[in-house]
């Protein structure tokens, strides 16, 4: 993707000020501030609407119509942005194991972002829904490294490295990936299998980080994940209620009520899950 970010509008979008050298402090203050404006959401595959992934549509979406976006457009977005500030940046592909841990076939499904600073190899993640990245990791191997919120670390090393989170006293592993470069055609690939995904088809989900805090919501269910304590979770009851949820706690500028109400009554219509 060769077309320059527009800077001054993703700034705005994020809050972001301060240097803009492509310096380990300026990547960290950028993944911080992005999953915490930026939130993720799969509205437009619950309205069937089409997913584009050309640089153009990405600001339109989400940052000049103030929408949130899934893991391919959030990444491929955070990409342009890294390259246009002159960062080395290399697009790759994970297989998602969260809830699939022994399945080792699995699709490549989800972008990573590979980042070169000074000599050593960052990996960043603005979009993995409620366990997104919230600071790079540096590539090392069963290195614990701590976040703004979970504690992460990587695990194996070439070819196949495994990124995973420590929930409690547990390691958890999220996804699998090694360091071959993508290309557009492959996160083409990625989006078409995740707008086909009956779980992001049918289904509503959103999440967004802020400091101390994370908020996930899947269909009727709002959790509210505090770092270091208790969990909270919230039963959402009707279509105002999950309106407000997603223009307050998610900061989503929402779509027309002609096509997003209908496909909130589908969501409430699945129940909410014992």
């Amino acid at each position: 993707m060769s077309e320059e970010a527009n800077i001054d509008a993703y700034f705005e979008r994020i809050g972001f000020a301060g240097s803009i050298a492509p310096t380990l402090q300026t990547l960290e203050l950028l993944h911080v501030l992005h999953p915490a404006a930026i939130a993720f959401e799969n509205l437009d595959p619950l309205l069937q609407i089409p997913v584009r992934l050309e640089l153009s549509n990405l600001q339109q979406k989400l940052l000049f119509e103030r929408r949130g976006g899934y893991c391919v457009e959030q990444n491929l977005l955070f990409k342009a942005v890294l390259e246009t500030l002159g960062f080395a940046v290399r697009g790759l592909g994970a297989r998602v194991l969260w809830g699939h841990p022994e399945e080792a076939e699995r699709p490549l499904s989800h972008p990573v972002l590979a980042i070169d600073i000074g000599g050593a190899t960052y990996i960043a993640d603005v979009g993995f829904g409620g366990l997104t990245l919230t600071a790079p990791l540096r590539l090392r191997r069963d290195v614990e490294q701590p976040t703004p919120h979970e504690m992460f670390r990587l695990s194996g090393g070439e070819p196949d490295w495994r990124l995973e989170a420590k929930i409690g006293e547990d390691w958890r592993v999220l996804y699998a990936f090694d360091m071959t470069e993508k290309t557009f055609a492959d996160y083409q690939a990625m989006n078409d299998l995740a707008s086909s995904n009956s779980r992001f088809r049918d289904n509503l989900i959103a999440a967004r980080s802020e400091k101390g805090r994370r908020f996930a919501l899947s269909n009727t269910v709002l959790n509210t994940h505090v770092t270091g304590g208790e969990s909270e979770r919230r039963i959402l009851t009707s279509v105002a209620e999950i309106r407000d949820v997603l223009a307050g706690t998610f900061g989503i500028a929402l779509p027309s009520s002609e096509k997003l109400d209908p496909a909130l009554e589908r969501v409430l219509a699945l129940g909410t899950p014992t």
